[in-house]
């Protein structure tokens, strides 16, 4: 099952606000590191929805050319 940016941006908001609401140091840090987690698999997914966007476009262009011509 594939994750979409939304599940990972959710997560990664979750743990900055666990993070601000943390009193005991460790559990702080633990979850900054799960944010910088979440927010990279965010950036990842995000990367490539448009990289796939971007492909299915430029094979969409290739049909319509290749019907053309």
């Amino acid at each position: 099952m594939s994750q979409t940016f939304e599940f990972y941006d959710a997560r990664a908001k979750e743990a900055a606000t666990a993070a601000s609401n943390a009193t005991l140091d460790n559990v702080r840090d633990r979850n900054l590191r799960a944010e910088k987690t979440w927010r990279g698999l965010a950036d990842q997914a995000q990367k490539v929805m448009v990289d796939r966007e971007a492909a299915e476009r430029e094979r969409a262009l290739r049909r319509a050319a290749e019907q053309a011509g």
